[in-house]
């Protein structure tokens, strides 16, 4: 089972970090989890295609996490996908890609008529939507791979998600938005990997025009500190700590992996996009460089 990071950013525009996604492929089949912005140039410089995804996961419906998908949809057609796409979120799901679809409509039906490509299905969505409890629960099998959902705290958003991910005995632990929380803990007891959002605050100083103390205090208030993610890891004895999701993604990498790793003893890997972790033969790939951790 191979983790691919996407896009490792957020909101803030980044020439280096695109909006958050990233791929799980194992045994020929790819699950897409979020939808950020540069999602299929990414897809394309990891060596896939929209063509190639079996399925898209949605952590939560924050515009960061989904503002690429109808681009996935309509370049995935342009590739030659022949089936439709499968999409599995929160609830509000189907309203959003109905009324995206929706909206693009009249260009789509254009397009149809003109293009006269071999197939439509591409352009066809089945919806599936996730509401349950804190307890991970299957919401998707692939061959090996098997993918399960468990609710976050990123309150005031209402549903949200975090993903355990398990293939041949490894299992990865992806946290989706959100602040310290007991499910999160429970969820990556043990795991082999925890992909864990982080929030930098000494990095986000007040700017007159663009953020005040309230709004730094406010967006903090529903995600990670740096200074609690290592703990976090600790807690739930998770075998490696990589993280994602950078707010904001122009950083302090020293200071930042310093912080972390004074909390927490295991590897701790500062996600880039196009970052790739093989969880069971736990090897780093980043620019053609191999690493290997320990078990």
């Amino acid at each position: 089972m191979r983790l691919t990071l996407l896009g490792t950013g957020c909101p803030v525009v980044h020439a280096e970090r695109c909006g958050p996604a990233q791929v799980i492929s194992h045994q020929g089949r790819h699950v897409l989890i979020d939808c950020g912005s540069g999602v299929t140039q990414r897809l394309l410089a990891a060596g896939l295609s929209g063509r190639d995804i079996d399925a898209v996961l949605l952590t939560h419906l924050h515009s960061d996490h989904l503002v690429d998908f109808f681009q996935l949809v309509i370049s995935s057609w342009h590739q030659g996908r022949d089936r439709p796409q499968r999409v599995i979120g929160p609830p509000g799901t189907k309203a959003f890609v109905d009324g995206l679809m929706a909206l693009w409509r009249p260009e789509i039906d254009q397009r149809i008529a003109h293009e006269r490509r071999p197939s439509t299905l591409a352009l066809d969505i089945e919806v599936e939507e996730i509401d349950h409890g804190d307890a991970p629960q299957s919401v998707i099998a692939l061959g090996g791979l098997s993918i399960a959902a468990f609710r976050v705290d990123h309150r005031p958003v209402r549903h949200a998600f975090g993903f355990v991910c398990e293939a041949d005995g490894a299992r990865l632990v992806i946290s989706g938005d959100t602040r310290r929380c007991a499910s999160l803990i429970a969820a990556a007891r043990g795991a082999d990997l925890l992909l864990h959002e982080v929030f930098i605050h000494r990095d986000m100083p007040i700017i007159e025009g663009v953020r005040t103390a309230e709004t730094v205090a406010n967006v903090a208030g529903y995600h990670t500190l740096s200074s609690e993610v290592g703990r976090i890891a600790a807690e739930a004895g998770v075998g490696a700590l990589m993280l994602t999701h950078f707010i904001p993604p122009a950083c302090d990498r020293d200071a930042l992996l310093a912080e972390v790793a004074g909390d927490f003893a295991g590897p701790v890997i500062l996600g880039e996009d196009l970052m790739s972790f093989d969880v069971g033969k736990r090897v780093l790939i980043h620019h053609g460089a191999r690493l290997a951790f320990p078990r």
